[in-house]
This record gives C-alpha cells, structure tokens and sequence, in this order.
C-alpha cells in the first residue's frame, strides 16, 4: 500500500518487547493516586471496576491488532491516510498527534507536582520541566530503539513494588471491602470510566506495530504486559481498600505515596522520596513513547529532522506546563484529558475497525464484480 511505511532490520524489535513497551507505557503517575478516584465512583466495589476496564482493554486491543493486520507494515497514521485520503486523514493524523502530545503534558504536570510536594516544595517547576525534557529529547534522538531498550530496563525498576506493599498488607482489614456489589452498575461504570487515565498507553501499539520483527507472535505479549499491569494496579487497590477507611481514601490524593511512607527501614526513613525519585526512570519510557508517537504522525504530514521536532515539541511543553501548576488546574485538565482519551483509546478503534473491513469487504465485491465482467 502506497502510505506503508518501510523500516529497515536494523531498527525492527523482537517480539517479546513488546510485554516491556506495554508495561513501559501503562505504568506512570496515575499509580500515585488513582484509588481516590475510583473509590469516589464505586467506593469498595472499585475492584470489580479495575477488571471491567482492563477486561475492556483486552478487548480493545484485540480490535487494534485485527485492524493492523488488515494492512500488513502500516501504523495507525497510514491507515488512516488509506481510509480517509490525504487532506482529511492527514487533519486526523495530526489530531492523533496532538492527542499524544496532551498525554505527554498530563504526565510531566502530575510528576512535577508530585515532586513539589513530596521532595522540593521550593524548587520551580520550571526547572525541573526543563531537566526532564532535556532527558527525554536526548533519549529521543536515539531513535526507537533506544526507547525500547529504556523501556526494558525501567521495568525492572518496578518489580520492588509488590514485595514493599507487603508491609502495610500487615495492617489491612478485609471488612472493609464487605459488601461486595452493593453500588449500582452505573457507579461501578464510572469508576471504568474513571480508570481510563490510569491504564492508558497500550494504544501505542498501532505506531509499534511496522517496527515488530515476527508480527505472527507479538499478540501474546500485548495480552500479557496487559495481564502484568493488572496484577499490579489491583495488588495497589486492594491493600489500599483494606488499608484506608473510606473516609480516608476520599481525602488521600496520593494513596500509593501514602502507603509507602508508613514503611520504615532502618537504612531508609522515608521511603516515599526515595520512591518518587526512582519514579522518573518509570516514566521516562512514558514520555519517550509519547514525544515518537506524536513525531511518527507529524513526519507523515511534512518531513522533519528528529531533532528540530524535540525541540519545537518541548517548547511548546515547556509553555504549556507554566500555565499548568496549580492543583485545581491539574485535576480540571486531568478529568478532561480522562474523557477525551476515554473516547480515542476505548470508542475510536472500534470505529476505524468497522471502517477498515467495510472497505475491505467492498473492495472484494468490486474486484469480484470485475473478474465476473471480465469472463
């Protein structure tokens, strides 16, 4: 197909990197303090609403995948070009891309606050908005690759988790997750809803997809980064559930941080700082995956040197973050980013599937109608 894009050997990934990108992708600040947020929805029963929305992103996902395979080596930002044409799909190409550039702000903006909070209450925000671009840009530039391989190694930056969560696992009470489905179906939908800016990042296997060596294999792993993440998210939530009185849940906007700072070591006092510091290396693949994403779709509108694009993309991060500090401004770009990604990850692929096979299903027709005029 004329929009496919060639990539050569040298830059094509084995397979089972993908468990990593997914991983990579789906593991950012929304982990601070998204059990708040879910129990404001569904109060004890936001488990049952953690497994429907990664139920439903297993499913989505299997939509991606089966929309990609319809088109061999092309990404999301070719399908589209095939769809729609080349002046309206390149308009939905760069919306994809400024969507993705939105992703990137509502992870630096959380992490910057989190850290002028918890760490260096005085230190500006645009400092540290600064040093982290300069990072990601400087990975960027090593192209996609290097991305993967920062990927592979930050995962092993969150296998700590688990075991230190046994801690305040000592201190839980069950009860408090007594009685199970007592909420409405409709409260326990908004907290999937709810959940949508948590588990988000897997989508970015529709740019991935051109750059995986045996395509034949790479679904597995997909489903598996997924099942990774959920174990993780609902060992968080449920020693949160059972750790929290729901008063306290309500009140708490870092539950995770929370948690780790009742922990005492005797090396380590607060463990909590030492967390968020480490935490950067957990969303550096974040960022990294969302600055690529966004260049993929505005090299496919006009050509571009990587390097020119880093930093007309910080720019406009760097701009945007100073308008951005405020906790009220935060939580209001958060709801809105949460709603708009709701409909972009969870209602547009099904939407671009149906597209793709409707033309895919004509197409056949029209070329069996042509063969039968032709005899």
């Amino acid at each position: 197909m004329k929009n496919t894009i060639y990539v050569g050997k040298s830059q094509q990934i084995n397979a089972f990197l993908v468990f990593y990108i997914i991983v990579a992708a789906q593991i950012g600040v929304g982990i601070h303090g998204f059990q708040r947020v879910l129990y404001q929805e569904a109060k004890q029963d936001a488990w049952i609403s953690l497994i429907l929305c990664f139920v439903l992103a297993h499913i989505v996902v299997t939509v991606m995948m089966k929309t990609l395979d319809m088109y061999g080596s092309n990404d999301l930002y070719g399908i589209q070009l095939e769809l729609f044409g080349k002046y309206f799909g390149n308009f939905l190409n760069f919306l994809y891309a400024f969507y993705v550039l939105c992703a990137f702000l509502a992870i630096i903006i959380n992490y910057i606050e989190v850290i002028n909070t918890w760490v260096f209450p005085y230190l500006n925000s645009s400092f540290l908005c600064f040093t982290i671009l300069f990072l990601v840009s400087y990975a960027f530039t090593g192209e996609f690759r290097v991305i993967v391989g920062i990927c592979f190694f930050s995962f092993f930056f969150i296998l700590w988790i688990p075991p230190v969560l046994i801690i305040p696992l000592k201190y839980s009470d069950l009860n408090l997750l007594l009685p199970i489905l007592d909420n409405d179906l409709k409260d326990i939908l908004k907290g999937v809803l709810s959940t949508t800016f948590t588990i988000i990042g897997f989508e970015y296997i529709y740019i991935v997809y051109p750059y995986i060596k045996e395509k034949d294999k790479y679904k597995r792993f997909v489903h598996l980064g997924l099942l990774f993440t959920l174990f993780l998210y609902l060992a968080i939530l449920l020693i949160s559930l059972t750790f929290f009185s729901g008063e306290q849940l309500m009140k708490t906007i870092w539950a995770t941080l929370t948690l780790f700072s009742i922990i005492r070591l005797p090396f380590i006092e607060r463990v909590e700082i030492i967390t968020i510091c480490i935490w950067l290396i957990i969303i550096l693949p974040n960022l990294c995956l969302a600055m690529w994403a966004a260049y993929r779709g505005i090299s496919r509108i006009k050509i571009i040197n990587p390097t020119k694009f880093a930093i007309l993309f910080s720019i406009v991060i760097f701009v945007a973050n100073h308008f951005l500090e405020k906790r009220s401004v935060i939580n209001l770009y958060d709801k809105y980013y949460g709603s708009v990604s709701f409909a972009v990850v969870f209602i547009y692929p099904f939407l671009l599937f149906l597209l793709a096979w409707s033309k895919k299903k004509l197409r056949k027709i029209k070329n069996a109608g042509e063969q039968n005029h032709e005899n």
